[in-house]
């Protein structure tokens, strides 16, 4: 009887240890499972808390979008200041739209509406807050919107703030410039316009279920479960 040609399996066999058959498998192609089932693709690698790691690279473009935008914001709305500040009269109304919507020079030491005008340290120490808080979130952006809604709240925020520290009467006391009269309601500028924008965007993130990771809440939740189990 001819012979076969020995090979890695059959020494293997011969010394009694068991050798797994060569394969080639297919980078990307799920492995089976014990059961012989294909294994089913889980997604993304999570942490022990079930929300989804954002691909360091992801997290980087995210990262400059939402400092990109904030900058631009800053830029803008300081920009249309002095212009408002050169051009307007302090408290005379240039109306654009009627009386809807208009330009009137004002400096507010308070929020909207003229709120808490003798605590503006108050707001100063707010914004400082806002800004940090955005900063510390942005470490798990996933999101394109939520770098969006983050670039736009924390270019308001530093809008305002600028004014709040290097404005007149002082640092950190300082007087915000708002132009933008709306039917004589309130006076805002561009900064208010961002952080209102952003705050209309975080809602409807929050109502989809959006996380800031970029994942759903109810798949965040389902992993968790997953993991627990």
């Amino acid at each position: 009887m001819e012979s076969q040609p020995e090979t890695p399996q059959h020494r293997a066999r011969d010394r009694g240890a068991d050798v797994p058959a060569l394969t080639q498998e297919t980078e990307g192609t799920p492995t089976a499972r014990d059961d012989g089932a294909p294994a089913r693709d889980e997604g993304p690698p999570a942490r022990f808390d079930g929300t989804p790691v954002v691909p360091s690279r992801l997290r980087r473009r995210l990262l400059a979008l939402l400092l990109g935008l904030a900058a631009g914001i800053v830029a803008v709305d300081q920009v249309t200041k002095h212009l408002a500040e050169a051009r307007l009269v302090r408290g005379e109304i240039v109306p654009l739209l009627g009386d809807a919507l208009g330009l009137q020079l004002v400096y507010n030491p308070g929020a909207a509406f003229s709120f808490a005008t003798g605590m503006t340290w108050v707001f100063t120490i707010i914004m400082v807050i806002v800004a940090v808080a955005v900063l510390r979130v942005s470490r798990r952006l996933g999101s394109t919107a939520w770098a969006v809604a983050l670039g736009m709240l924390l270019g308001g925020c530093l809008g305002n703030l600028y004014d709040r520290l290097f404005r007149d009467p002082g640092f950190a006391v300082g007087h915000v410039v708002d132009f933008i009269s709306y039917n004589g309601w309130f006076v805002g500028n561009v900064a208010d316009i961002a952080i209102v924008g952003a705050a209309v965007l975080v809602a409807l993130l929050a109502v989809r279920g959006r996380e800031v990771d970029g994942s759903l809440a109810v798949d965040v939740e389902r992993r968790g479960r997953g993991a627990d189990a």
